[in-house]
């Protein structure tokens, strides 16, 4: 069956919901907690309708009910789908007013902007450096914590980074 999508470009980046005009998106950021009385009882995060999280368990169940008609890949939620579909178009709807490039995900719109502005916005709060993506943030923070999570199989050693 092939259902009708509708695209739905603003992913709000704390709980995944996706909206399709950016006036949703900011109303959405501003509702307190207490306005979203649907909690999710695996995680703690709470939505403002039962629908949305109904959407949101999908991912601890592991239910897949978003499939791509052209590969057949599955997804738990639509937006991940309408994402990957970019990967056949090659549709890339978020262009940069700034050089022009374009991005198959806001996301990466926003982080190719930092290149302009050079805003870092992820700052250690032990050492003060700041970065302009969350990931290598959180991969500093090991160097303070001496974390080591990657392992390998072949030589037993373990790293703090995934590269080596």
């Amino acid at each position: 069956m092939k259902e009708y999508m509708v695209e739905k470009p603003y992913q709000c980046d704390t709980c995944g919901e996706s909206f399709t005009c950016s006036a949703d998106i900011t109303r959405h950021k501003c509702i307190p907690k207490a306005e979203k009385p649907y909690c999710c009882d695996v995680c703690g995060e709470s939505f403002t309708s039962s629908g949305n999280l109904t959407r949101h368990k999908h991912i601890h169940t592991g239910e897949k009910p978003y499939w791509c008609d052209i590969c057949g890949k599955s997804f738990s939620q639509n937006n991940h789908l309408t994402q990957h579909k970019r990967i056949h178009t090659g549709k890339k709807p978020y262009h940069c007013g700034i050089c022009g490039k374009s991005f198959s995900q806001s996301s990466y719109l926003t982080k190719h902007r930092y290149t302009h502005t050079g805003e870092k916005p992820y700052h250690c709060e032990i050492c003060g450096k700041s970065f302009t993506c969350s990931s290598h943030l959180t991969g500093h923070k090991r160097i303070h914590t001496g974390d080591m999570p990657y392992h390998c199989d072949i030589c037993g050693k373990v790293f703090s980074e995934n590269s080596h």
